[in-house]
């Protein structure tokens, strides 16, 4: 079985020379090696061009869906493992990416860890990151973690590239919806880095809820966290006991399973305990940031938000005195 490896990048900086490492030093290596860079202007594209084995297209203006379908249709082979070009490959990510297709799937699912070295990056997380127990059937990939065959990508109908933002997640309903089998690889692990300010924090989920609007994905989602919060803020203003009282052990059910693995990713000592109180305010501003996307997104037919998030100062100021509290665990995910 032959296969190309596609990725996408746009103005990587210094993680493309770790994205390019970790390549080279697959236990199966990838036989064909294609990269579209979206415009880079840091020095990321020059860099891709010194790279030796790699095909690199460069395509100013292509967002990711354009990207990964121009690097689809430019590969040579008709199995097909996608990664970004700003994570990190673990060394048997493509070995075991590639055992369900050599049993007959379609598609491979694999998984990723948060690469943080801030409290911040570890307790955002803690919040977006499942661990590998917690995996269900139904669990669907990101594109930075993923094999499929050529044929299923076809039937599919590509990668969309109307869509700025959530364009893997639309692409995985498109691909169940044309029959392609699906199988899960918990263990073919990317490293993926997690956004180091509160600022990038927030623009991130709240361009991927506006995706979802713009896409029509998981309203009911989107409803049950408008009706919650809404729910908690009224028993809240009602200073009832009745009502704040389930409302608390709501929230602390919702919060235990982050909670739990923002203390299992950090060393021993105080950081875990202010982690008890920290992740459950990082579910708060990521759910905020979501909701904000939504609305955006549903107003915003192209799906564009502006740059400017609200108190983009006052959220770069806040995440700085969160990242003052480092005291020293692995840049990578804990095992």
């Amino acid at each position: 079985m032959k296969v190309s490896l596609v990725s996408t990048v746009r103005n990587a900086g210094p993680h493309i020379q770790e994205f390019l490492a970790s390549v080279r030093l697959q236990t199966r290596p990838p036989d064909e090696v294609v990269i579209v860079d979206g415009g880079s202007t840091d020095g990321t594209a020059e860099a891709l061009e010194r790279a030796q084995g790699v095909t690199v297209i460069i395509e100013p203006g292509a967002n990711i869906s354009r990207g990964r379908n121009l690097g689809i249709r430019t590969a040579t082979h008709d199995v097909l493992a996608l990664s970004d070009a700003d994570c990190i490959l673990a060394r048997d990510w493509l070995e075991r990416l590639l055992a369900p297709l050599e049993r007959g799937a379609d598609v491979a699912a694999g998984f990723y860890r948060p690469l943080a070295s801030s409290f911040l990056q570890v307790c955002a997380g803690a919040v977006a990151l499942p661990e590998p127990g917690e995996l269900r059937p139904g669990w669907l990939p990101s594109s930075r973690s993923v094999a499929f065959r050529r044929e299923a990508w076809e039937e599919a109908g590509g990668y969309p590239e109307w869509l700025e933002v959530g364009e893997d997640m639309y692409f995985n309903h498109r691909l169940l919806e044309s029959g392609a089998r699906l199988e899960m690889a918990p263990d073919a692990v990317v490293l993926w880095r997690v956004r180091p300010t509160l600022g990038q924090t927030w623009r991130q989920y709240a361009r991927y809820a506006a995706g979802d609007a713009v896409a029509g994905m998981y309203p009911e989602r989107h409803l049950v966290r408008f009706t919650t919060y809404a729910g908690v803020t009224a028993a809240l203003a009602t200073r009832k006991r009745a009502l704040i009282a389930p409302a608390a052990v709501g929230a602390a059910a919702y919060a235990a399973r982050p909670v739990r693995r923002a203390w299992r990713r950090l060393p021993a000592g105080p950081q875990r305990l202010v982690a008890v109180v920290a992740v459950p305010a990082m579910m708060a501003f990521i759910d905020a940031a979501k909701m904000w996307g939504y609305v955006a997104g549903l107003g915003s037919p192209g799906g564009e938000l502006r740059n400017d998030c609200p108190s983009e100062r006052s959220l770069t100021r806040a995440s700085t005195a969160l990242m003052r509290c480092r005291p020293g665990w692995p840049a990578g995910p804990a095992r």
